[in-house]
């Protein structure tokens, strides 16, 4: 009796010999993190040079990279995200901006936590990044839009909640300007 013949490349499987859709490519390989992180600076290196639409474009193509590799539930993601936000608060476009950001905030909260500082720090660049917007009516409904995404994350009751409603009220309701500093007196009297 004959000895088995074994192949070196194993039992080939009927899907070895199908011929690859005309017109497709393989997969490109995964984008592992050290590629990430050098678009990432390449982004930066873009911005730095002036040139706000590229750096954005490249950002887009990094963030559906990234989100095909990990899911949109993952800080590399989100990373890439808040990046985009970044980008477009330097081009002036506030609203993007912001709503990349709070996006991010919610995405963050999902994975890391409502009590975890970066979900804190991301409520904060939101916020400060909500107080850059020039005054006028998208300022009022962003504004409500960030209560609304830190009321979520943080509470209705959170210190930064309640400076974030103070300041649309003060927005909503200017005092004059001898007020204010009355205010603010018994502000620092009240709080020390």
């Amino acid at each position: 009796m004959p000895e088995p013949l074994y192949r070196p490349w194993g039992t080939v499987a009927p899907e070895f010999w199908a011929a690859p859709e005309p017109g497709t490519a393989p997969p490109p390989p995964g984008l592992t993190p050290d590629m990430l992180r050098a678009g990432l600076v390449k982004t930066a290196e873009i911005a730095q040079a002036g040139r706000l639409p590229d750096a954005a474009a490249l950002a887009a193509r990094i963030d559906r990279d990234a989100t095909a590799e990990y899911g949109e539930l993952h800080l590399h993601t989100i990373q890439v995200r808040e990046v985009r936000g970044y980008l477009a608060a330097l081009a002036g476009d506030h609203p993007s901006g912001l709503s990349w950001y709070l996006h991010a905030g919610q995405l963050r909260v999902t994975i890391q936590g409502p009590g975890h500082p970066d979900v804190e720090a991301a409520t904060r660049r939101a916020y400060s990044l909500w107080r850059a917007v020039p005054p006028g009516p998208d300022r009022q409904r962003l504004g409500a839009a960030l209560l609304t995404v830190a009321t979520d994350i943080h509470g209705a009751d959170s210190p930064l909640v309640h400076h974030i409603r103070g300041r649309l009220y003060e927005l909503a309701v200017p005092l004059p300007s001898s007020a204010i500093g009355s205010a603010t007196s018994e502000a620092r009297v009240g709080g020390a």
